[in-house]
């Protein structure tokens, strides 16, 4: 994979982290009629006072429901897409098979190692053709009122938590229940809560899980995909792109409209 280093506002400092704390309305909020209850899989705690809020939970095509957090000004799903379908109905394939993944030129999903038992935490792994509108008939993966991010909204998310030099750190879950042992530059103050759910690589080969995380954006350049990258030992976080045959897959984190 390419790094794309893009020019975003950095902030001099870190956040200086003190306690292990979370948001008042972290386990349930039905004010817009969805339930939703924290995933015990998933750590949305922060150390330190978080810059984010929960919002409304959310619920897919297919009923699975999400929480979300407002940074900002943007509210973004705080769990990695598990959808198997377009919010229209259609369905997505699963391709399983390495090489039919790598031929593949159009929309498609998997489990990581095609292992259902990662879907609960993780959530599925998608291609690129997926999540652009140009290549999947101009339909939408996220929920009815979301979209996939562009590479604009990243990088206002990455500004608002202080450059890129330093928002990784505050967008990885905290802990080592997920990330491997060393993962000890996370806070989470975004409460985004981001996993390490490993890719696909375009030769159809799972690698990464527990080492690396990334999300796909709906932005290309220079006729390839573009995606975020974070990893166990940094708190920058990268833009990388990728040829879109091939089918590199990464997890889907939608924002509001």
């Amino acid at each position: 994979m390419k790094k794309l280093f893009i020019a975003f506002a950095i902030s001099s400092a870190l956040f200086s982290c003190k306690k292990e704390t979370t948001n008042t309305n972290s386990t349930t909020n039905t004010s817009n009629g969805v339930t939703c209850i924290d995933n015990p899989n998933i750590n949305f705690t922060a150390i330190g006072t978080p810059v984010g809020k929960f919002s409304d939970c959310i619920k897919d095509v297919e009923g699975n429901s999400y929480k979300t957090v407002t940074i900002g000004t943007q509210t973004w799903m705080a769990e990695n897409l598990k959808t198997s379908k377009y919010n229209d109905g259609t369905p997505i394939p699963n391709v399983k098979d390495s090489l039919e993944w790598s031929n593949f030129t159009t929309g498609a999903w998997c489990y990581y190692d095609n292992d259902e038992n990662y879907n609960a935490k993780y959530g599925k792994l998608y291609n690129w053709y997926t999540v652009n509108p140009s290549t999947n008939g101009n339909k939408n993966v996220c929920p009815i009122g979301w979209h996939v991010p562009s590479v604009l909204e990243l990088k206002g998310l990455i500004n608002y938590l202080g450059g890129q030099s330093i928002a990784g750190g505050k967008m990885k879950e905290i802990g080592k229940s997920s990330w491997i042992e060393s993962n000890n530059t996370a806070t989470n103050l975004s409460l985004f809560s981001f996993l390490p759910n490993g890719a696909r690589e375009t030769n159809g080969k799972f690698n990464q899980m527990l080492y690396f995380g990334g999300f796909h954006m709906s932005s290309e350049s220079g006729g390839e995909g573009l995606h975020s990258i974070l990893s166990y030992k940094e708190v920058w976080i990268g833009v990388d792109e990728d040829p879109k045959e091939g089918g590199l897959s990464l997890s889907i984190r939608c924002i509001k409209d």
